[in-house]
């Protein structure tokens, strides 16, 4: 089992968000190994708190001075109220409430406890957090879910990860009634991958209503499956596209739902496949370490990209992705017009070659080294 960077509490409640299989049952039974937990994935527990969540109360022994866990909280929204109440009548009952999606409470009326407890959220592993273990060839087709790094058979487990969120995610929780298009809706979303999204195309290419696609794209980010990047406009002396890009939580499951036959340019994926790894990273490092950084990406109506701009209290920075073994001051025409324009801007440009340069105010940095110093870039 790999060390997780997530800083949590361990005086006060706190809610733990992250998609499933990212690893929140492990790290909360390792961290916390004196919890009462309670796992709402069980079903005979889920059906009687269902029935009356005031049992709730019932299944903590007098005087328990430890965390109680709610293991997939999201089941029976209901329960909050009781947390609620126990943490008002209690100064000694600290709860880990830990769950897939905060959608569902936040749709039911639910205020995730107006603040009486903090949210963390938890990702794939980073490649920080995977240390000497690392292996970007592997990251980028099979991404970094821990459970991954157990399985024989990476690609049939993600087959099935995909499959499972599906069934139980989706369907279950009732929210989309048409699981075939949501299918078709996946597929063709891969393809969006790192660029400006266009819903227009996406729902004709899906066979459904922009509308549709746009709350698709609305329960991929509730669920954490994916997320919509917003452009940087800031001061912009330049029109820039202000459609926002799209990517999903980890890049194995891009990689399971992207198509490919004879006609795919293999480099073109693992384009996309890189800038996506690489944001999830950047994800990671903000979200468990609160870091406070809010990301974006820039494109000019001419063409000058960036691909990703991190704005926050500890600096500005931008970097530019790409793979390839090769590296060209000329393709660092994006980020010097960026910087132009914005001369508080740390640079970088990230290739899968292996030599560190550094050329016209711009930090040249291998995947691999970059990925692994990020944290300390980032900080």
């Amino acid at each position: 089992m790999y060390s997780r960077n997530i800083q949590l509490p361990t005086a006060k409640s706190f809610f733990l968000f992250g998609p499933r299989a990212t690893g929140k049952t492990t790290l909360i039974k390792t961290r916390y190994p004196h919890t009462l937990y309670l796992d709402l994935l069980n079903s005979q527990l889920y059906q009687s708190l269902l029935a009356n969540p005031g049992r709730l109360q019932e299944l903590i022994p007098p005087d328990f001075n430890n965390y109680i866990v709610l293991d997939e909280v999201q089941r029976v929204p209901q329960l909050l109220n009781e947390v609620h109440r126990a943490i008002e009548s209690s100064n000694h009952h600290r709860f880990i409430l830990t769950g897939s999606s905060a959608r569902k409470l936040r749709r039911q009326g639910h205020n995730l406890l107006a603040g009486r407890a903090l949210t963390y959220h938890l990702h794939p592993l980073s490649a920080a957090e995977l240390g000497a273990d690392f292996d970007l060839k592997n990251a980028l087709r099979y991404g970094t879910l821990p459970a991954i790094f157990q399985e024989s058979d990476r690609g049939g487990y993600l087959h099935s990860y995909v499959d499972t969120y599906l069934r139980e995610e989706i369907m279950q929780e009732g929210l989309t009634r048409n699981l075939s298009a949501f299918s078709r809706f996946l597929e063709i979303a891969s393809f969006s991958v790192g660029s400006p999204v266009n819903t227009t195309a996406i729902a004709r290419d899906s066979m459904i209503g922009r509308k549709v696609v746009e709350n698709y794209f609305s329960i991929l980010q509730d669920l954490m499956l994916g997320y919509l990047l917003p452009a940087f406009t800031r001061r912009a002396k330049r029109k820039v596209v202000s459609h926002p890009k799209f990517y999903f939580f980890d890049t194995g499951i891009f990689q399971t739902l992207r198509p490919k036959g004879p006609l795919d340019n293999a480099s073109e994926i693992g384009g996309h496949a890189l800038e996506n790894l690489f944001f999830q990273n950047l994800i990671s490092i903000n979200d468990s370490q609160s870091l406070g950084y809010n990301f974006y990406y820039h494109q000019t109506l001419g063409g000058s990209e960036v691909d990703f701009v991190a704005y926050g209290p500890r600096g500005f920075f931008a970097f530019e992705i790409k793979h390839s073994p090769h590296f060209s001051p000329s393709q660092l025409r994006g980020l010097t017009a960026f910087k132009q324009e914005y001369p508080e801007v740390k640079l970088y440009f990230i290739y899968t070659g292996t030599q560190t340069l550094y050329v016209k105010n711009t930090t040249v940095l291998p995947a691999h080294t970059a990925l692994l110093t990020l944290p300390s870039i980032l900080k």
